[in-house]
């Protein structure tokens, strides 16, 4: 269930989302309307999804680490969120040669990809966050987001909207001083 390509002037193969049940549930306790769970970043569904990723060790090791948390948690609960934006970065950046290479994939595998992890039990889709807005513009204003920023201030609001841990490699992230924010290890 790989595809063959190029990353980055490699030889790289599109990994296999894990199967059934493996994400933990991380709910927010005490606060009203929250989802619960991680929001990972684009960069990291990306290094989820291509061995050949620089990242994809940490992200493996990450997505494993959460393995086990999820056997005890109810079977039936969503636990790792896509939002619209992270969904349509990743497919967009799996369909790049100047991100993927040779591996680049066509927009109808790319999407079919993408489906595979939302196939997965406790893999879901987040509509937008209730409030979410509001905490762009309370970014905005008070952290100083540079133009370049706007799509990182969206995420941070959405996942602090809808009471979600942000899973990402890039540091700058903690400029929005979420409460819940993971930033993996980029080696």
């Amino acid at each position: 269930m790989s595809e063959d390509g190029d990353f980055a002037g490699r030889r790289a193969r599109v990994a296999r989302p894990a199967t059934a049940r493996e994400m933990p549930v991380t709910p927010w306790p005490g606060r009203p309307g929250s989802v619960g769970g991680d929001m990972p970043d684009t960069n990291v569904w990306l290094a989820l999804a291509v061995q050949e990723h620089p990242l994809h060790e940490a992200a493996r090791a990450y997505w494993a680490e959460t393995q086990a948390a999820r056997r005890s948690a109810p079977a039936n609960e969503t636990s790792l969120w896509f939002c619209r934006s992270t969904m349509l970065g990743f497919v967009r950046l799996l369909c790049q040669p100047g991100v993927v290479g040779a591996g680049a994939l066509p927009p109808s595998q790319s999407l079919a990809l993408y489906q595979r992890f939302r196939n997965l039990p406790s893999v879901g889709l987040l509509s937008e966050a209730a409030g979410s807005e509001a905490v762009l513009a309370t970014f905005v204003t008070a952290r100083n987001v540079q133009p370049r920023q706007w799509g990182d201030a969206w995420l941070a609001a959405q996942a602090s909207s809808a009471g979600m841990r942000l899973v990402t490699f890039d540091r700058d992230f903690l400029r929005f001083g979420l409460e819940r924010c993971l930033v993996l290890p980029a080696q």
